[in-house]
């Protein structure tokens, strides 16, 4: 059997956790979250986290114990569950990509946001300077915008990279970094494949009209529901060919000994269930093909296995929570496709 492209990195199958994502998030994880998800036989949790949380007021650089303390709790619980556990930040100082706050800075302009930046992933680091890679990595910032020179040239993003992985480094030599791919996670980034011991994240959300129909905030709320295969909103025709074609840059990236992952993908709730079901099963038998791993986003909620509030799906009954099945067992059945490969 030749061996798939992506062989750096565990392939890793699993889900986002979002009880840190946003500024008002409580930071209150749920044991049965791990141990539900360890027992349907996925591998991996990524928590996208808001750096907010654990600062006081505007300032940057002074953190609040107690909330760190619900970051260790989780790291916690994934290791006593055996998943692994992919710390991000989701908002970081300096960047977001959603629009929940304005942040004072700018990540890829401003030396004061670098700075805060680095400051954060060396307390990370020296904080869990004790769990071994193999359980714990660092995903430095969620999704990267598209390059531009006023916002964010490629450059600036190189830049602020290699300054915040060499911060991590000083600290902790053999921390596994992933840093997501610009424009959104859907471009890889070659020109940082030198970095020893960093991998690259892609997403497993094209085409928008498939995975975002219906969601205020990328205006897909006058999107027509999509069919798979179909033309979309932006003209094009989209079909299993089509995904191959946007991820063969990562497949090609892997194949020169670098490790990808898929740290989201998914569909929002307003988008048909057979058609969710269609799609994603092409998504995942691509990456799946090229030894990427991937995780749901999310696992509870709009996108998830339970509590997704599908107006076309039959759930079940799972512990008070509504479970969809199929795409559960959609889930199950790559991860372990995955797995033998």
């Amino acid at each position: 059997m030749t061996r798939p492209a992506q062989h750096v990195l565990p392939r890793w199958r699993g889900f986002n956790l979002l009880e840190m994502f946003g500024a008002d998030s409580g930071g209150d994880w749920r044991e049965d979250d791990f141990r539900w998800i360890a027992d349907w036989g996925f591998d991996f949790v990524r928590l996208p986290c808001c750096y907010r949380l654990w600062v006081e007021g505007d300032d940057a650089l002074n953190l609040r114990e107690p909330a760190l303390a619900k970051l260790d709790r989780a790291v916690d619980l994934g290791g006593r569950h055996g998943l692994h556990v992919c710390l991000n930040l989701h908002r970081a100082p300096g960047y977001c990509v959603n629009r929940q706050l304005a942040e004072p800075w700018n990540l890829w302009k401003d030396a004061e946001a670098l700075e805060a930046f680095c400051f954060h992933w060396t307390t990370l680091a020296r904080r869990y300077s004790t769990v071994p890679s193999s359980r714990l990595s660092f995903n430095l910032v969620n999704e990267p915008a598209a390059c531009d020179e006023r916002t964010m040239s490629r450059g600036d993003h190189e830049r602020v990279m290699r300054a915040a992985v060499a911060a991590v480094r000083r600290i902790d030599a053999g921390r596994l970094v992933i840093l997501d791919g610009v424009t959104w996670g859907n471009e890889p980034c070659p020109e940082l494949a030198d970095l020893p011991n960093v991998a690259q994240s892609c997403r497993g959300y094209l085409p928008l009209q498939v995975s975002h129909c219906g969601a205020a905030w990328v205006n897909g709320q006058d999107w027509p529901a999509p069919t798979w295969p179909g033309k979309m909103v932006d003209g094009r025709y989209w079909d299993r060919a089509a995904l191959e074609a946007h991820y063969r840059p990562w497949v090609e990236l892997a194949r020169r000994g670098f490790g990808v992952h898929c740290g989201e993908c998914g569909a929002f709730h307003r988008t048909p269930h057979d058609v969710v079901l269609a799609w994603l099963r092409d998504v995942l038998e691509v990456l799946a093909a090229g030894g990427i791993g991937f995780a749901l986003w999310n696992f509870r909620g709009p996108f998830g296995v339970l509590d997704s509030h599908r107006a076309d799906v039959a759930y079940e009954d799972f512990h008070g929570h509504k479970l969809d099945r199929k795409l559960l067992e959609l889930l199950r059945e790559s991860a372990l496709r995955c797995a033998r490969i």
